[in-house]
């Protein structure tokens, strides 16, 4: 399998095509963004998704490191070694985040930004909650349980807590079969270090940034969406129906079109 910068991939569309790159979430893999690929290619891009460190076709070992600053950084060397200049960035869920990071400390690699349904918290200057952090908690006791040989029950958990009651029973058997290939990363995710968003940082971001979001989403994802659209300079955000947090998933189509509309001509 290939790698970019030590990070397996998949790819579609022509090889000198511009290049836009796909970050996946919590429980995810390359194959998070399988139904994306070919019409994103469709529209003239080079389609690469990437495996984050240590996930899927990856290996774990106990105290891998899995923190936010580490999967930033891999993704900043992958955008690197295709020696493109500023490439098109898109990251879904936890992949959002590490997408708004890699704009945040590396502006330069960055062309145009998608953050699909970022997680994460926001600081009090965003409106958050001081303190809180709800997907942390809900992740940790996930992990807890998939640690104690619980699998099943660690990734319903998790699953519910992003889609809400009864989201793990409603995936296709191919996406569970992605998060147990994944269900070792929770309890090294425990340890990923991640910051909540700050006013500051989102008002430093200077590519221009789509923020998709899903009509039956979870609210916690709205108000990150609302959030980070009021401070990023120059943003838009787009609602895709019928599709909960899984948009990539549930209507890959309409998250293609709706990228490639902001992408523009290639």
């Amino acid at each position: 399998m290939p790698e970019l910068a030590g990070l397996h991939f998949a790819e579609a569309g022509p090889a000198d095509a511009p290049p836009l790159v796909l970050v996946h979430g919590t429980l995810g893999d390359q194959r998070s963004f399988a139904a994306m690929m070919e019409p994103l290619a469709a529209g003239g891009r080079r389609v690469i998704a990437l495996s984050l460190r240590h996930c899927w076709p990856g290996t774990w070992s106990d105290g891998g490191d899995f923190r936010i600053a580490t999967h930033v950084a891999d993704v900043a060397a992958s955008l690197a070694a295709l020696g493109r200049g500023p490439v098109d960035l898109l990251g879904h869920s936890r992949g959002g985040h590490i997408a708004f990071r890699v704009a945040q400390h590396h502006p330069g690699a960055v062309r145009r930004l998608i953050l699909a349904e970022p997680g994460g918290e926001r600081d009090p200057s965003l409106g958050g909650a001081p303190g809180a952090n709800s997907q942390a908690t809900a992740f940790a006791e996930g992990a807890a349980l998939i640690a104690q040989g619980e699998e099943e029950a660690g990734l319903r958990h998790i699953a519910e807590h992003t889609g809400g009651p009864g989201a793990w029973d409603r995936r296709a058997e191919s996406r569970k079969a992605i998060s147990r290939a994944n269900a070792r990363t929770p309890p090294g995710q425990i340890h990923e270090a991640r910051r909540p968003y700050a006013r500051a940082e989102a008002e430093a971001i200077t590519a221009p940034t789509l923020l998709p979001r899903a009509a039956q989403t979870q609210p916690a994802f709205v108000a990150n969406v609302q959030a980070l659209c009021a401070a990023i300079p120059d943003t838009r955000v787009v609602v895709i129906p019928q599709a909960t947090h899984s948009l990539i998933s549930e209507q890959p189509g309409a998250v293609a079109a709706a990228v490639l509309e902001f992408l523009g001509p290639h």
